[in-house]
């Protein structure tokens, strides 16, 4: 800014200085800054993703507890679900290799640097390479939330995962009230995080029943399929069975492919016997 040298009347200047700062004052409203995003008047920490005039949000209206679990971080410390009441959770299931997985991984840091006392991110890690690989990764992407590696408990706590990446969100108090299967835009996440949190927010919530359909959306992307053994495969044959079985349609009349098949009606008795021997098929090929 240019130092221009004015000679002024000094009481005279003091009185029109108070009269203007009374005007801004007056124009700025309670936040003093009339510009100032929403929530930080008090202290609140302001969105950090530009959202529509209104966001609807969808929470399930009987929300399952969550077991006290209590998981070790690859860091060698633990965390504790019990620990995080009066705070959202968002638990994500991911891996490494996964490309949708990896686009939202810079979301959630911005969301856990953003939100440390209204909001916990936790990595749950389905990588079969080893916490080593998970490490690397998290050191080069800046991950500065606590990353886990999957276990039978932390899944039969958060049940369901057939897809990468899965994020399951927890409210205050300790209950599932959404599972989001596939990326998930960042404005949604954080409009949920408000909104259970109690900060200023966009969103209007509709209750409602928990359904598959978005299970069956992403069937393409499942890395489990239930009721199926996937694990006499070799990497490359499991990568053809998940082809075949999200391409090849199920003839018990359902019009669904057999992975869809098997996600929406495990009690399907067609399917099982066409997708042990699509199995055995690949398997026994050379």
């Amino acid at each position: 800014m240019p130092n221009h040298a004015l000679r002024v009347d000094r009481p005279r200047a003091a009185v029109s200085m108070l009269a203007l700062l009374a005007l801004v004052a007056a124009c700025a409203g309670p936040s003093g800054d009339p510009s100032a995003p929403a929530g930080t008047a008090s202290g609140e920490p302001p969105a950090l993703f530009e959202a529509p005039p209104e966001v609807t949000l969808q929470f399930v209206d009987t929300p399952a507890p969550v077991p006290d679990l209590v998981m070790e971080t690859l860091d060698g410390e633990t965390i504790s679900l019990a620990d995080q009441r009066g705070k959202a959770v968002l638990v994500n299931f991911w891996a490494t290799w996964c490309g949708p997985c990896r686009e939202e991984v810079p979301y959630l840091v911005q969301l856990a640097a953003r939100y440390p006392d209204h909001l916990t991110v936790i990595g749950v890690s389905e990588d079969a390479g080893g916490a080593g690989v998970v490490k690397a990764f998290a050191s080069q992407y800046g991950v500065n939330y606590p990353l886990v590696m999957s276990t039978p408990e932390i899944k039969r706590a958060f049940p369901g995962v057939f897809a990468l990446p899965t994020s399951f969100i927890v409210d205050t108090e300790g209950q599932i009230v959404q599972t989001h299967v596939g990326l998930v835009s960042p404005v949604l996440l954080e409009q949920e995080a408000r909104y259970l949190t109690s900060l200023p927010n966009q969103a209007t919530v509709e209750f409602v029943e928990p359904n598959t359909q978005i299970l069956l959306a992403n069937a393409a992307q499942a890395t489990e399929i239930p009721g199926v053994d996937l694990s006499v495969l070799s990497p490359a044959q499991k990568e053809e069975a998940l082809r075949r079985l999200n391409s090849d349609g199920c003839p018990c009349g359902c019009q669904l492919t057999l992975a869809q098949c098997r996600i929406n009606d495990a009690a399907c008795d067609i399917s099982p016997p066409i997708v042990e021997r699509v199995i055995a098929e690949i398997a026994g090929a050379n």
